[in-house]
């Protein structure tokens, strides 16, 4: 059996932010009595896209981590980038409710995590030298590149 530490604790972590995101939108939807829809209300919409763009791109962000994390397996680094988009995530939620700079921040956060996430994955398979693959559960073959 396999066991992805960091792939589990971060996406353990993302739903747990999902949750927190779905939960901004819910108060305001309470708050404004708005039900469907947004209601035209620009608070709900700008949570509404927070929380929409979360979604956009927290699922390549998880698939990438999980994919480099069972190539090449654990590290510190891959912890400190899975943190590092639960931030950028938490930074562009607030600056949807108006703090720009935060925005920003957690905008360019995500990009830069998913595209390096990207980067790393291209390159541990056109540079992997006698990887163990997984040919079925409990079996393993070392496949050199061609």
């Amino acid at each position: 059996m396999f066991i992805l530490p960091v792939s589990l604790t971060i996406a353990a972590g993302a739903a747990l932010l999902n949750l927190w995101l779905m939960m901004r939108v819910g108060r305001v939807r309470t708050q404004e009595k708005i039900s469907v829809g947004d209601g035209g209300n620009e608070r709900l919409q700008r949570r509404m896209r927070a929380h929409s763009n979360y979604i956009e791109n927290t699922a390549f962000v998880l698939i990438l981590l999980a994919l480099i994390e069972l190539a090449i397996g654990s590290s510190l680094w891959l912890w400190a980038v899975g943190v590092l988009y639960l931030v950028a995530r938490i930074l562009h939620a607030f600056g949807m409710d108006g703090m720009g700079w935060a925005r920003m921040a957690g905008t360019l956060g995500s990009m830069l995590v998913q595209l390096g996430l990207a980067i790393i994955a291209l390159v541990s398979v056109y540079t992997a030298t006698g990887k163990p693959v997984i040919t079925e559960i409990g079996e393993t073959e070392v496949v050199l590149p061609q």
